[in-house]
């Protein structure tokens, strides 16, 4: 008998490769015509540093075909095309897809993506390769002939935002004969807590410092109090053991370290601020609470009957409980160590020459008072040499003075640099020294200072901690507003647009403010309200191009080519720079090869 049955299998082992090898380029042409694929939001937009998007495909219902899959592989494409990031892919398989409501015959498959936000992925282009796919083991593949573009580039806000810095200077510095006076040296505790610890102002090294020093001591008040919350405010000895707590350790520290001062010979005098609201209330009003809040405020403490209890529930229901409660109640759980003392008085016709043999170790630090060693740095134009002797200052006497003004001469030595490496080396340098020089003396404006440092240097969480701790220890309403609107700025640069604008609340109008808010509503699609930004910040300086710039913008997204070309122009009129800018900007690609954008830049 013969066998057939090994041929007949050949035979339908052929007809399945046949059918199998006509599918696949069915499949994808069905897939491809009339397919399209572009990403959210466009163009692409970082967010701190990262650049989140998503990719949409439409795709015809009719290539679904059992057993194969229609994707798209997408991935970003940088560096003049020698690099690329693999992102993943959009499949067309069950669960994946959705039917398109707008057109049910066509089916819409989305997916998230994320990339590094770094200068070297900008320009660069997000692409899409077809293919279509055997879900079998080892199954076949067969792929489109080109990529799809579908975005091109990378737009950062944080590049686009409005900061205007703060000039620093130098502390005055003076040499006096009469070195006597009161140190003042602020300390803060945790909620419900009385230990000292070396935390946001927290002076125990200047404390120390102090004593160490064997300045002839006369009298030490010390004072302590608490906040007003449940916490604090339940525990009726808590400020008491505050005062004692810091009594104890003064003592001690003088019984080990000192030499010329005893504690029987110290007068010594405390007070416990218990249950009290008049340092609640000149901290209220020295926030950057609006007027009219701290109205309220001052009217349920000083108006509204009732117990110490109700009044601060009374605060609770406040809308805006929640400023009060992460800048103002931290700081109300304080206290204060104020040290009356006398130094030996010095003449000071050899301070330049002393101060630079003692930079050079050729006599010991102590040949100077601190304030003639700092003082010997006005002496000298050069700020290498203002450098060294801030630093000796720093090192020999860990005075807040020296730490800042060395500050000041690393930022300025910054600014000289040529390079973006060393210019930054140098503002982190200078940050660090603001820090320690705010620590020691703990204000405002020397936490701001310190993020300011940072900020420039480019050390983001470092400068937004810094800009919260000169929040919470309050100042001058102009200061205030002015720590809010480049913690605004910051927050826009590290993708959080939502507590950037709850900054802006705080931070009083003004050109920066209105720039930065109108990115903002830009980047929501509240173009309306933009236009209300940039005219406000027009108005405030009729002659800056930006506000201008950013209405070309706005007008660019809302397809007003004739309108952008005009806002271009005027733009580019006002500053060269502003031509190139637009160039280089995403936001007119789809304009950039039109008359009307070339007109504008001429």
């Amino acid at each position: 008998m013969i066998n057939n049955s090994r041929p007949l299998a050949h035979g339908l082992l052929a007809a399945t490769l046949l059918l199998s090898a006509c599918t696949l380029p069915r499949v994808l042409k069905q897939a491809e015509t009339g397919r399209t694929v572009v990403a959210r939001p466009t163009p692409l937009t970082a967010s701190g540093e990262s650049v989140p998007f998503e990719v949409i495909a439409r795709a015809p219902a009719k290539h679904l075909h059992k057993g194969v899959a229609y994707e798209l592989l997408v991935r970003y494409r940088y560096e003049h095309g020698l690099r690329e990031d693999t992102l993943g892919r959009i499949a067309f398989t069950s669960g994946n897809y959705v039917y398109d409501d707008e057109n049910k015959g066509f089916l819409v498959a989305t997916q998230k993506f994320s990339l590094p936000n770094t200068p070297g992925r900008n320009p660069g282009e997000l692409l899409a390769h077809a293919q279509v796919r055997e879900l079998k083991k080892n199954g076949r593949v067969l792929r489109a002939a080109d990529d799809v573009r579908v975005a091109r580039g990378i737009a950062d806000p944080a590049r686009q935002v409005t900061r205007e810095d703060t000039v620093l200077t130098f502390l005055p510095e003076r040499a006096s004969n009469n070195m006597s006076g009161t140190r003042v040296l602020p300390f803060y505790f945790d909620e419900g807590q009385w230990f000292i610890r070396g935390y946001l102002g927290t002076n125990v090294q200047a404390l120390e410092d102090l004593i160490d020093a064997n300045q002839q001591t006369k009298q030490v008040l010390i004072i302590a109090g608490h906040s007003p919350d449940s916490l604090d405010a339940h525990n009726r000895l808590l400020a008491s053991k505050r005062v004692r707590m810091l009594l104890y350790y003064y003592k001690q520290r003088v019984k080990k370290f000192s030499y010329l001062n005893k504690v029987e010979d110290i007068r010594f005098d405390t007070l416990a601020y218990t249950r009290r609201w008049d340092t609640f209330l000149s901290k209220v009003t020295t926030s950057a609470l609006k007027p009219e809040q701290m109205d309220s405020v001052v009217s349920i403490i000083n108006d509204t009957k009732g117990t110490f209890e109700e009044k601060e529930k009374a605060l609770h229901r406040l809308t805006y409980f929640d400023y009060i409660e992460q800048y103002i109640y931290p700081v109300l759980r304080f206290g204060t160590v104020a040290v009356t003392y006398t130094a030996p008085k010095r003449y000071d016709s050899e301070v330049y020459l002393l101060s630079k043999k003692i930079v050079e170790k050729q006599v010991e630090a102590d040949a100077l008072t601190p304030e003639e060693l700092r003082y010997s740095a006005t002496l000298t134009p050069l700020l290498a040499e203002k450098q060294r002797i801030y630093e000796t200052a720093a090192a020999n006497t860990n005075s807040w003075e020296a730490f800042h003004n060395l500050g000041v001469v690393l930022l300025q030595r910054a600014e000289k640099e040529p390079t973006e490496k060393i210019r930054k080396a140098y503002y982190r340098r200078a940050a660090v020294n603001f820090t320690l020089a705010a620590h020691r003396n703990p204000t405002a404006e020397f936490f701001y200072h310190a993020a300011t440092a940072y900020h420039r240097a480019g050390d983001r969480l470092e400068a937004l901690q810094n800009y919260d701790y000169a929040i919470k220890l309050g100042g001058d309403r102009p200061l205030l507003r002015k720590i809010f609107s480049d913690r605004a700025a910051l927050e826009i640069e590290v993708g959080q647009p939502d507590e950037a604008l709850r900054s802006l609340q705080y931070a009083g109008p003004s050109y920066q403010n209105a720039l930065n808010r109108g990115l903002i509503l830009v980047g929501r699609e509240g173009y309306e309200s933009a236009l209300e930004q940039y005219k406000l910040a027009q108005s405030l300086r009729p002659t800056a191009a930006a506000p201008v710039y950013g209405m070309a913008v706005v007008a660019a997204r809302q397809k007003d080519e004739v309108t952008m070309g005009q806002l271009l122009k005027q733009a580019v009129a006002l500053d060269r720079s502003y031509a190139q800018r637009a160039v280089e900007d995403l936001e007119f690609q789809d304009y950039a090869q039109g008359k009307v954008f070339r007109e504008a830049l001429r």
